[in-house]
C-alpha cells in the first residue's frame, strides 16, 4: 500500500501513465485464470499481508481470476513447539503422524486460510476458503519418499497428488469467488494427507489450465553463478542448473513444481520476491516485472 510521502511524489501524469501500462495486461488476462502460491515473509509481515491481499482483490475487480494456495509451516511448527511435539524434516519434508496430521490440518484449515480469506475481503474481495479435502479437489496417496526426495524413510502422512478436480474452483468462479486452497489432500476412505504447497500449486496450476502459475518466496528468483538475477529461464536450462549445482537446497522443490506446470500446458511460470511491496502487481501489470519467468523454450543470450 502506497503512504502519503510516497503518494506525493506521483505526479497526476505519472499515476496515468502507471495505468497505461496496465491497460494491455489487465486486457490480456481479463477473464483467464492466474494461480498463485502464497508462502514466505509476504504471509508472516503484516504490511506485506496487506499488500498481498489488496493486489488479489484488485485483480478479482479488473476480471482475473486468482487462485491461491498457501502454506503454514512456521505456524505449524509453532503450535506444535506449543504442544512439546518436536517437529522433525528430512529433506525439507515434515514427517507427519497421526498428531502432526491433526495440527497441520488444524492449523492449515482453521487458522490460516481463514486469515487469508479475511484479509483479501476487507479489502472488498470475494475470497473464501477450502481444504484439498473439499469436493475432491485435491486427492492424494501416500507419498513415494524415494521418488519425493531420493530417500527411504517413511515420512508418515505425506502425501502427493495423484489427481486435481477442477468442478469445485470452477464452481466457485461462476459464482465471482476467489478460492483460497489449503493443501490437504483425501486419500483413499479420506484419509487426510499433508502435501507440500509448492507442490499442489504446482499440480493445481498444469490441471486447471491457468494462464500464470506465480510462486512467492524469500529470494529475488533464479540467481547465476554471480549472484545475479536471471530474468528468464527455460525448461532445458532449469534441468541444467540443478545437475552442475546452480539451482540447490530449497530452491530445487521449487522450480521443480514450476516445471511440473509448465510440462501440465502453463504458458509461463513465475518465481517472485514475496518480500518486495505489491509483488504480485509488478509482475503481472507491469512492462517489466520480478524475479524469474521459466518457459519451455530456450532463453535468448543464456
Amino acid at each position: 500500500m502506497t503512504n502519503n510521502n510516497e503518494s506525493q511524489l506521483i505526479s497526476p501524469a505519472m499515476r496515468a501513465g502507471i495505468l497505461a501500462e496496465a491497460l494491455p495486461y489487465i486486457r490480456n488476462f481479463r477473464g483467464k485464470r492466474i494461480l498463485i502460491k502464497y508462502g514466505g515473509s509476504a504471509m508472516t509481515n503484516e504490511s506485506l499481508k496487506r499488500d498481498f491481499a489488496e493486489d488479489v482483490a484488485l485483480l478479482g475487480f479488473i476480471g482475473v481470476k486468482p487462485i491461491i494456495v498457501h502454506g503454514g509451516g512456521p505456524q505449524i511448527g509453532a503450535l506444535l513447539k506449543k504442544l512439546g511435539k518436536e517437529s522433525r524434516f528430512v529433506k525439507g519434508l515434515r514427517v507427519t503422524d497421526e498428531e502432526t496430521m491433526d495440527v497441520v490440518e488444524m492449523v492449515l484449515v482453521a487458522k490460516v486460510n481463514k486469515d487469508v480469506v479475511s484479509l483479501i475481503n476487507s479489502y472488498g474481495g470475494k475470497a473464501v476458503g477450502i481444504s484439498g479435502r473439499d469436493g475432491g479437489l485435491i486427492k492424494a496417496k501416500k507419498a513415494r519418499p524415494a521418488r519425493l526426495a531420493g530417500i527411504d524413510e517413511d515420512l508418515g502422512l505425506v502425501g502427493e497428488v495423484e489427481r486435481i478436480n477442477p468442478d469445485l474452483i470452477a464452481s466457485l468462479e461462476d459464482r465471482g469467488f476467489i478460492p483460497v486452497v489449503a493443501p490437504v489432500g483425501a486419500g483413499p476412505q479420506e484419509k487426510p494427507y499433508n502435501i507440500n504447497a509448492d507442490t499442489a500449486a504446482g499440480a493445481m496450476a498444469a490441471a486447471l489450465n491457468v494462464e500464470k502459475f506465480l510462486l512467492l518466496t524469500d529470494v529475488p528468483g533464479v540467481m547465476d553463478s554471480e549472484n545475479k538475477l536471471i530474468s528468464s529461464v527455460s525448461e532445458e536450462q532449469v534441468e541444467t542448473f540443478i545437475r552442475n549445482g546452480a539451482i540447490s537446497g530449497g530452491m530445487i522443490p521449487k522450480v521443480k513444481c514450476c516445471l511440473a506446470a509448465i510440462r501440465g500446458g502453463v504458458p509461463k511460470a513465475h518465481i517472485i520476491d514475496g518480500r518486495v511491496p505489491h509483488a504480485l502487481l509488478l509482475e503481472i501489470l507491469t512492462d517489466e516485472g520480478i524475479g524469474t519467468e521459466i518457459v519451455r523454450e530456450r532463453a535468448p543470450g543464456l
